[in-house]
Order: structure tokens, then sequence, then C-alpha cells
């Protein structure tokens, strides 16, 4: 759900973008409590294998498809501040360098796509999880939930965007209607995606999902007169300590997923429009879609300039997105990251002075 340039006026496109920059400013401050040195390069990977699967159409209707948007999976995974911040590079890489939703509709696609999904999506996985018995398949069915509800919630973040500021005069009851019908639709798709891809990372790795931490650890019971006791921590099977538990080859095994999803299984995606495309052509708002600014990029359209075979342009195209992206990504969670420690450090600099 891209939005493109000229859907949304300027003003409110002035706003979006406002309201973006300090959700961002407020998610860079907040990333500090959630990266550290193993979920800082964690978090350039879910960025990165966000971009991937966005290149991934499904269809979901007659002529019709979706793909993911990824703030439940980036906000289970790797932390609601985090979140925001991987979808704002993923949308702003899209933007520059791929022509993908509109450089003046930044701010519009960073609220309704990197904003909404991620604290519509959390909220609702935690509730859940303080409802549902503490396992990896109650948090399974809860990304699955949180997924589902994220995307309606932010085709109706978009209805309102465009109810204050659409540049066509539609009933706004017909836009809201369509689309949020349809993004229950891909919702399902976003799903179906986040809960097997949370529940792979929860089979072999839970202590890297930030939305479990410290929830999935059961005492150990020991039965004493044919009743079950917690036993005296004592009597424990201690665990090693997560620190201390390599990452790099869970991090090698995401990172070549992607390039393989960008790289090759995109070429098979559904060229069909998405729901929002759809929904403009249906109600008669796509003819105010303006030219991208980026229309020239040598990687416009998921494609590389000057290679005519398809197959190749699009998979080089993905392969370079997902490079670029966790290169970016990591460099930013890992500035973050570093940020985090020089408060502890100035104390230590003036003692030794």
């Amino acid at each position: 759900m891209h939005v493109p340039d000229g859907f949304i006026d300027a003003p409110v496109s002035v706003a979006a973008g406002v309201f973006a920059v300090g959700a961002v400013a407020v998610s860079l401050r907040g990333a500090r409590r959630e990266l550290d040195e193993r979920t800082a390069p964690l978090a350039g990977l879910v960025a990165a294998f966000i971009f991937a699967v966005q290149m991934l159409n499904f269809p979901v209707a007659a002529g019709t498809s979706g793909h993911l948007m990824g703030g439940a999976l980036a906000a289970i995974l790797v932390g609601p501040y985090t979140a925001v911040l991987c979808l704002s590079v993923v949308l702003l890489l899209q933007g520059i360098f791929f022509a993908d939703g509109g450089l003046t509709a930044l701010g519009v696609n960073i609220t309704v796509m990197g904003v909404v999904t991620v604290v519509v999506a959390y909220g609702v996985f935690r509730l859940l999880a303080g409802l549902l018995p503490r396992s990896r398949r109650s948090a399974t069915a809860s990304a699955f939930v949180a997924a589902l509800v994220s995307v309606p919630a932010s085709a109706a973040a978009f209805t309102l965007l465009y109810w204050i500021g659409g540049t066509t005069d539609i009933p706004i009851g017909k836009v809201f209607t369509a689309m949020v019908g349809v993004h229950v639709l891909i919702g399902i798709g976003e799903a179906v995606i986040t809960a097997l891809t949370v529940g792979a990372v929860l089979a072999v790795r839970p202590d890297l999902v930030h939305g479990v931490q410290g929830s999935l650890a059961a005492p150990l019971k020991l039965r004493v007169d044919g009743e079950l006791v917690d036993a005296p921590a004592a009597t424990r099977d201690p665990e090693p300590a997560p620190a201390h538990r390599s990452t790099r080859g869970f991090w090698i095994t995401g990172l070549v997923s992607a390039f393989l999803l960008a790289g090759f299984v995109s070429f098979y995606a559904s060229a069909n429009p998405d729901g929002l495309e759809r929904v403009a052509a249906d109600q008669g708002f796509d003819e105010k879609v303006e030219e991208h600014g980026a229309a020239d990029s040598p990687l416009a359209d998921y494609g590389v300039g000057d290679i005519e075979n398809a197959r190749l342009s699009g998979g080089l195209a993905g392969v370079i997105g997902v490079s670029a992206t966790v290169v970016v990504g990591t460099g930013v969670f890992w500035v973050v990251r570093r940020r985090k420690e020089e408060p502890g450090q100035a104390p230590r600099d003036r003692e030794n002075a």
C-alpha cells in the first residue's frame, strides 16, 4: 500500500511528514533501550527481510494482489521503536531508488505503513500475550491476530488522511469500505507470513524474539505426593545466558533467505495491482497520480536499467535492494546502539580526567 504522489494534497502531506519525523525521533530514543550488540545487526536483517518479502505480491481477489507491510513482524521480533525505524529505512530506500511510494508522500507512507501498523500490531500482541498461556503456540497465534488487525487499521488510517486531504471529491464512505474490505483479505496473507516467520524464529532462537522476552521460560515442576509443585531454584538446570549465544549463523541464514526471496522468488510474484491501486482505479482517483520524482532511477520499478532479461533485471534489483537495506539498516541501528553507551562512558571519562 505504497501511497504515490498526487493522492494527498500538500498541506496534509507536510503534516504527515512532520508527524513521521516526530515518530522517528521518538523511535530513535526508544530503540536505544531495545538494541544491544546482538540485536543491532538483527534489526538490520529484519529490515532487509521485510524489503525482500514486500517484493512478493500475492493474489487476494480477482485482479488484486497484496504484499507484506511488516509492521507486526518487525515489532514482535525487534521491538516497536526499532520496528518503526526498520520500516522507515525500507520505505526511504524504496522511494528514493525504486520509485515505489511517492517522495512527497514519504511521510504519509511512514505514518500509515510504519507507525500505525507497528502501534496497532504490538498493542494487540501484548494484549493477547497477557491473556493467553505463555507458550510458543500462543505467541505464534498472537502474532497471527496482531498482523491481521494491523493491515485494515493501516487502510483505515489512509482513508482518514484521504478524507482530510484527498485530491478528489469522492464519498469517503465508499473509499473506507473498499480500502478496509480488500485489506482484510491482504491482512490474512500478512498474518500467515508473520506467524510462520515468528514461529520459525521461536523454534530455533526464542531468545531473539523481543515480544516474548522473559515470558516463555516455564518453571521446572516436581511431583510431590501426587501434586505438581515448582522446583526449588537450586535444583533447576541453569541455562546458558542468551547474551553468550552467537547470532552469526542465524544472521547468515536470514540474509541468504532474503536474497533468495528478492533475487529469485520475486519473479513469480503477482503482477496484479495491489489493494490501494485497485481501489484507486475503481473509485476513480488513480488519475491524480503524479510522475515519480525517481522515475529515471536505474532501479525504478524493481528492475535494473539496460538489462532486457526480466528475470535477471528484477532479481538483480532485488539483491541490490536487500544489500542496501541491510547495510543502511545495520549502520543506523549500530549508531543508535553506540549512542546508548555514551551516557555511561561520560562519568568514567570525567573521573579519569
